[in-house]
């Protein structure tokens, strides 16, 4: 394999892989554990399995068209292009709020500093990756060093941590409890919204198209969704080691509490560092992949699309810094945001299946089956859940 495209399949996975790992991933994960302990191994493992079948169906999809997910929704039905664009857009920025106040917070934690000026700097780093000619390739870069330093860092918590890998392993398996919850949370955090798209849309912005790529595609998949699923495992355990001890977490902040109890006063540092990584590659994942829905819109936005990304990341700080983290927005608009992994996977698994689309190529029936069970069953879980939270959000 060329060393160019090999650099361009890890970066694409690190993209999606990190687009995943923002702070709510963070403390989902912390939460979750404190309160299933051990069997929340169970979630992780039914989780990723959600999550391949997903992302396989996606990816493959758009690598065979050699288009982008909007283009490919037009084609399924009249004005879906559209609305998947301005669903997974508006979600895309409400979120990015919240990366950006968690790159802030991240600053604060390490340094010190106040959040306002850790959010400006760190929107500031993440434009600039935008105003390079190699863009694609400096975001790649990017995301893949910052993913080393995440997962790294993590793993020195949670061996600091002492989990019970035994227990840990047996429910993973045996769980003493299921929690349909925190199963369409976790998979909502992983690929939801906007998240499983940053790497297939990459790999298309990078030439990387065609049946004859459908294997380099699915390698790059598979390692997006491992790296997440290793920095989701790796949590786990750093925080199960803490709550094995009888440790309580800090409802404020229960990932920060994790690496203090772990390691000290030097974990809660390390923490920042954590969180800071964890929200600019989040940051940078929701710009990039909110754009690439847009950029189909007007032929305008496709010729100057890095200038919308340097202007989406803007629009997220401003917002930040006049009205801070608009709490009940991020919640209602995350709850409709798992609609979208439905919704998209099903108009997926529908071109697919569609000559004009892909041609000669013959979609496989399992993954068909296996991507209609996890559309299906999102769908019904994500209208569930808004059924119930719905009218408490608009209150």
């Amino acid at each position: 394999m060329r060393d160019g495209l090999r650099s361009v399949l890890i970066g694409a996975a690190f993209l999606m892989a990190t687009s995943a790992i923002g702070p709510g991933f963070l403390t989902q994960t912390a939460v979750f554990t404190e309160r299933l302990g051990p069997s929340f191994g169970f979630a992780i493992v039914i989780s990723i399995v959600i999550d391949l079948a997903a992302q396989l169906n996606i990816w493959r999809v758009i690598a065979v068209s050699g288009r982008r997910a909007g283009d490919i929704a037009a084609d399924v039905a009249p004005g879906l292009g559209t609305a998947l664009a301005v669903l997974v857009g508006l979600g895309g920025l409400a979120f990015n709020v919240g990366n950006v106040a968690g790159a802030g917070l991240g600053v604060q934690v390490a340094t010190g500093a106040p959040v306002w000026v850790g959010a400006v700097v760190s929107a500031t780093i993440a434009i600039g990756l935008f105003l390079v000619k190699e863009a694609g390739r400096a975001m790649d870069r990017f995301s893949l060093v910052l993913g080393f330093v995440l997962v790294g860092l993590t793993l020195y918590v949670a061996v600091a941590s002492g989990p019970p890998l035994g227990e840990a392993a047996l429910r993973s398996v045996m769980p003493e409890s299921i929690d349909i919850l925190s199963i369409v949370t976790i998979v909502g955090g992983t690929v939801g919204g906007y998240i499983t798209f940053a790497g297939a849309h990459r790999l298309v912005d990078a030439g990387v198209r065609g049946t004859d790529r459908l294997a380099d595609v699915t390698r790059s998949a598979v390692l997006a969704i491992g790296i997440a699923s290793l920095m989701r495992i790796v949590l786990f355990l750093a925080a199960l080691g803490v709550v094995s001890r009888g440790l309580a977490l800090d409802p404020a902040n229960p990932p920060a509490s994790v690496f203090r109890h772990a390691t000290g006063e030097i974990g809660y540092r390390l923490f920042g560092v954590v969180m800071w990584s964890a929200a600019i590659t989040s940051v940078v994942g929701a710009a990039y992949t909110s754009v690439s829905f847009l950029r189909g819109l007007h032929h305008t936005l496709e010729t100057h699309w890095q200038r919308v990304v340097i202007v989406f990341m803007a629009l997220s700080t401003v917002i930040f810094l006049l009205i801070g983290q608009p709490v009940r927005t991020l919640v209602l608009v995350g709850a409709l945001n798992g609609l979208i992994l439905p919704l998209a996977l099903a108009t997926m698994l529908v071109a697919a299946h569609r000559r004009s689309v892909v041609g000669d190529y013959r979609h496989p029936r399992a993954l068909t089956v296996l991507g209609a069970v996890v559309a299906l069953a999102m769908a019904a879980a994500s209208a569930w859940v808004l059924w119930r939270d719905l009218p408490k959000l608009l209150r």
